[in-house]
């Protein structure tokens, strides 16, 4: 029979088998699936102190005889936490492969790293791993079986439903507080029986974890302080980078640091974690959190061809009004009343011309049918030149099936008199009379450093 206590507690610590089942056991009901070796299949490790179970950090200590254990009452708060979380499978984050991403690193410890780690897996086996060759999971999920691949003229993409991106930024985010309060060494008092030193600390990633109190004058002399960390969760963010070239900021000393002081500015809820900026007019917008970073980034077939998916009804339907505002944070777009070229285009295809997209019968009515995309020629320098073709691909009515074909400025144009109507305090912070100082062409924009692969436009 499972030991399930060590201690004789209700609270106390249970052995690290009994806290695999447990937690399977507690999440076999929930939308997110779940692995049963949570607490004792790599990356997760009871000598680093501490396991990641969904997003919240939970603390290990040793409980004589050799055994590991952990707190029976954190392992049921983990799964409560996760059963509470509803995913939507039909909304999808590309999660790879993407072009010009850098090589994931073969660190070999335990930290998350939940983007390289899948990155690795789909890049050396060509695709997920099943059954007993299933390598690790990600801070106790399951994130094979909800793993979407698609296929698109003989090259492959894999997609994750964005509950699961933002559950495992999280829990991301929550082991980089925890290890930035605990105290040096703090595994080698785990490792003795102690409590780890930021016990305390393990709760809902929606914040920093604060650094654990100051040792008492009866604990061990040689505990040191522990190293300078953030104690207030994240504020929200205000204008503080406005008119900011990203490619100054970006080299900033300690810039990832103070940008994970803030929250999203989009969303307002998660911690953010990359800077994001304007890669046309070369400004930064805001720090973002990774789902809204994902969220926003137009998906590329060709470097001047975007598929225009369901995620735009959120990008200039629902949440038109947060979205046009922050774009609007780049200086350039906001002097010029305009979007970035891809997401014009998208407006351009997704709006403008919306009652041309062609429909069919549904078990609800009528649904627009085939894949919408848009493609230009020409840049935003040369307007006079620069022409959208919308189109629909896979349409009944045709194989590829072009819609309209739109000139820049016109695309403008209408999207200025949208805008005014869709947003008005947008608009009227925006116009042509706050052009000055603005280059005339586009600075050139670094890469970003801490997007692997996934800077915005």
């Amino acid at each position: 029979m499972t030991e399930l206590a060590v201690t004789g507690r209700a609270d106390g610590p249970i052995t690290l088998d009994a806290a695999d089942a447990l937690w399977a056991a507690l999440t076999a009901g929930g939308d997110v699936p779940t692995v049963s070796g949570a607490v004792t299949r790599p990356p997760a490790s009871a000598r680093t102190g501490y396991v990641l179970l969904g997003s919240r950090v939970v603390t290990t200590v040793a409980v004589g005889g050799g055994r590991w254990g952990v707190p029976e009452r954190e392992v049921r708060l983990a799964a409560a936490e996760l059963n509470a979380v509803g995913m939507d499978r039909r909304d999808l984050v590309r999660v790879g492969p993407f072009r010009e991403a850098p090589e994931p690193e073969r660190d070999g410890g335990t930290a998350l790293r939940w983007r390289r780690r899948v990155a690795e897996e789909l890049r050396e086996r060509g695709g997920p791993r099943h059954g007993a060759e299933r390598p690790c999971h990600l801070a106790g999920v399951d994130w094979r079986q909800v793993l979407v691949e698609r296929t698109r003229d003989g090259a492959r993409t894999w997609w994750l439903p964005r509950t699961v991106v933002r559950l495992l930024d999280a829990a991301e985010h929550a082991e980089t507080g925890w290890l930035r309060a605990a105290r040096p060494g703090g595994a080698g008092a785990a490792a003795a029986g102690q409590p780890s030193a930021a016990r305390s600390t393990a709760r809902s990633t929606a914040q920093i974890p604060a650094p654990a109190p100051a040792p008492s004058p009866g604990e061990a002399g040689d505990r040191r302080a522990a190293p300078e960390a953030p104690t207030a969760p994240p504020r929200p963010y205000g204008r503080e980078f406005e008119g900011r070239p990203y490619s100054v900021l970006s080299r900033k000393p300690g810039i990832s640091r103070q940008v994970a002081e803030w929250l999203c500015a989009v969303c307002r809820e998660a911690p953010a974690t990359v800077l994001d900026h304007c890669h046309e007019h070369g400004y930064v917008r805001a720090p973002v959190c990774q789902s809204c970073n994902t969220r926003e980034r137009p998906d590329h077939l060709y470097a001047d061809d975007v598929r225009v998916a369901n995620r735009y009804t959120r990008l200039f339907g629902t949440g038109a009004g947060d979205w046009l505002r922050h774009w609007h944070r780049c200086t350039g777009c906001r002097a010029r009343t305009v979007l970035p070229l891809p997401h014009l285009a998208a407006w351009t295809a997704f709006i403008a011309c919306r009652s041309l997209r062609p429909t069919h019968r549904a078990a609800r009515g009528r649904e627009p049918c085939g894949d919408l995309r848009v493609s230009w020629t020409g840049s935003q320098n040369t307007p006079r030149t620069c022409l959208f073709t919308v189109a629909v691909d896979f349409c009944p009515a045709g194989e590829h099936r072009v819609l309209a074909r739109v000139p820049y400025r016109e695309a403008a144009e209408r999207f200025r008199g949208w805008l005014a109507e869709t947003a008005p305090a947008v608009a009227a912070a925006a116009g042509p009379d706050r052009v000055d100082g603005l280059p005339e062409r586009p600075r050139p924009v670094v890469a970003d450093p801490g997007g692997e692969g996934l800077g915005l436009f």
